[in-house]
């Protein structure tokens, strides 16, 4: 009987190692992954998220900034009699 559970006690730990490796070679490829898709992205010159974001955000600011302009030259256009 002693002999079997030492059987199980082997076979539980030859499977912990197992899903050690395992979860080890899958961290690696997803790494591997990662960096490849990083490379290929900045050889092509294309943006981050964050980047997009924050250039919309000054776009949507500037367009604001540009129709509050526009309509004080009318306003002032107005006043003038143009």
């Amino acid at each position: 009987m002693q002999t079997r559970n030492k059987i199980f006690d082997d076979l539980s730990q030859l499977m912990t190692n197992a899903m050690g490796v395992a979860q080890g070679a899958r961290d690696e490829a997803q790494n591997a992954m990662k960096s490849m898709m990083d490379r290929w992205l900045a050889e092509r010159d294309l943006v981050t998220r964050e980047e997009f974001d924050a250039i919309r955000d000054l776009a949507i600011r500037l367009d604001a900034e540009n129709k509050a302009l526009a309509a004080r030259i009318a306003a002032l256009e107005a006043a003038s009699g143009k």
